[in-house]
């Protein structure tokens, strides 16, 4: 589940965590690292992803001291009492357009990695970014998915790093774009997980009901065949089903929720009506 703060009227996080707590939300994105959000998830047993915000990239990049600083401020004051499991450097930097930016990302990460090592939490909380799915030059069918050729270079070392230190590799797919290029009823169902007649992969005879599905797919197809996974490797095959899926899923709060009229199901249809409205 994704915690967006990009609104107004929003409530404590105490309330939302009591509202996360009562639900059967196993882990949350924040797209930082907010001290009171942290807190106030603490002992909840919620997976906690925090993220580096994309202005400090290049300071983590240039500075292993400035990746301490971040840890011990942002990680140290929380942790274990709050389960925090991963640190996202960055969002969506790679097609940013900032060719600068993107090349500072993975010495950001390696020293962000350098600074839990020392603080002995590297085999805990994990280190990766989060990538939007325009890193594919094509993702449908989800046999025929392929990464974009130009990102290779990049991309390529960024998976080693992630291999090596057992990290997932995240991405957000937008069911809405989906949805923007093709706006039949049936793909509006299709990416809403409502009963729909499915599609066919013709490369590999699977049936995929729900854009998620496919889109999870596609990735796993990706991984295998541009080699950054493979079936004879133990590690490797383990950090392929490891893989983490942002659906794009952001956490509404609204006032409905603060006169605690909501359930799961509340929950899961107002957060796909905002991503598609």
């Amino acid at each position: 589940m994704n915690y967006g703060q990009v609104a107004d009227d929003l409530p404590a996080p105490e309330v939302s965590a009591e509202l996360l707590k009562s639900t059967t939300v196993g882990k949350v994105r924040l797209y930082g690292a907010d001290p009171a959000i942290i807190k106030a998830l603490a002992n909840s047993g919620i997976g906690i992803v925090i993220g580096v915000a994309n202005g400090d990239i290049p300071s983590l990049a240039s500075d292993p001291d400035s990746a301490t600083q971040w840890v011990n401020a942002n990680v140290l004051p929380h942790y274990p009492e709050s389960n925090i499991t991963l640190i996202a450097v960055g969002n969506e930097i790679i097609k940013s357009g900032d060719d600068g930016l993107a090349s500072q990302l993975l010495p950001a990460m390696q020293n962000v990695q350098n600074a839990l090592n020392s603080a002995s939490l590297g085999g805990k909380i994990k280190v990766s970014t989060v990538h939007s799915m325009a890193v594919l030059t094509q993702s449908e069918p989800p046999s025929a998915g392929s990464f974009d050729p130009a990102l290779m270079d990049i991309l390529q070392p960024l998976v080693a790093f992630l291999k090596n230190n057992e990290s997932p590799f995240a991405i957000n797919p937008y069911p809405f774009f989906a949805y923007q290029s093709d706006p039949r009823p049936e793909t509006l169902a299709f990416c809403l997980f409502q009963p729909n007649s499915g599609r066919v992969d013709q490369g590999n005879g699977n049936v995929y009901s729900n854009m998620f599905d496919a889109q999870v797919s596609n990735l796993f197809f990706l991984y295998y065949f541009n080699k950054f996974v493979t079936t004879n490797c133990t590690h490797n095959h383990n950090i392929l089903f490891n893989l983490y899926f942002h659906f794009f899923t952001t956490l509404i709060f609204v006032k409905l929720l603060n006169n605690n009229n909501y359930n799961n199901n509340n929950i899961f249809r107002i957060t796909h009506i905002h991503d598609l409205k």
